[in-house]
């Protein structure tokens, strides 16, 4: 897969109607889906597009349609995107990320030990 890409609202809007469909879709489920937001069927057809050169979503075709399937699972987009953001914003450095996202803010017993929780259990991952 090429360089990780975010998604777009939109993008992401259309992705998690994919992820909740135990099937493959075709563009004319989706403009069902979407008439409310008048889209036509160029415009869904654009964002499949970009969602399948971004590798979230496979394309086959079947007669005269295509069906869409997403190539990820929601889970692994959160993971691609939250390492996306610390990697560029906090320079990979989780602690750095933690330390922004805090900002100085208390930290309860409660989270502490949830988090102390989760490094061990990463920790022994390894």
């Amino acid at each position: 897969m090429a360089a990780f890409q975010s998604l777009s609202e939109s993008e992401m809007e259309i992705m998690q109607v994919i992820w909740e469909t135990a099937t493959p879709v075709t563009t004319a489920y989706l403009l069902e889906v979407f008439a409310h937001k008048g889209w036509k069927g160029q415009t869904i057809a654009t964002f499949l597009t970009r969602l399948a050169d971004k590798g979230v979503l496979t394309v086959t075709r079947k007669g005269k349609a295509n069906l869409y399937a997403p190539a990820i699972s929601k889970e692994q987009y959160r993971q691609r995107e939250a390492a996306n953001v610390i990697d560029s914003m906090y320079h990979g450095s989780l602690q750095n990320f933690l330390t922004a996202f805090y900002g100085g803010k208390e930290i309860s017993q409660h989270e502490y030990k949830e988090l102390i929780q989760w490094l061990d259990q990463e920790v022994s991952r390894d």
